[in-house]
């Protein structure tokens, strides 16, 4: 949809993008981390530390991204500076999806 869209504004000036982001800190996943550390008995680090062990084993970056991270990335999509990006999914999602090429 992004690339059809972005097409359809070819040679416009403006771009179209997605931003995709992964597995991100918000609040109500900083909550849940919370209460599930409560429950087992272990700390909110080592609760998110096993999440990325055993439901996320892909992730790069073995964290939870942060909203600011990912808002980072939305600024500079929206900005001038990306003015040469168009018809792209853009992933904030810490290496968690893999592609083989």
């Amino acid at each position: 949809m992004t690339r059809g869209l972005a097409e359809s504004l070819a040679g416009t000036a403006i771009t179209v993008n997605t931003v995709l982001p992964g597995p991100t800190r918000s609040r109500g996943v900083g909550d849940f981390l919370k209460g599930w550390a409560a429950k087992d008995g272990k700390s909110a680090k080592q609760v998110e530390d096993d999440f990325f062990k055993v439901a996320r084993p892909t992730s790069l970056l073995k964290r939870f991204s942060t909203p600011e991270e990912v808002a980072a990335m939305v600024t500079f999509v929206a900005s001038p500076l990306s003015a040469a990006t168009t018809g792209a999914a853009l992933r904030v999602d810490g290496g968690t999806i893999k592609t083989a090429f």
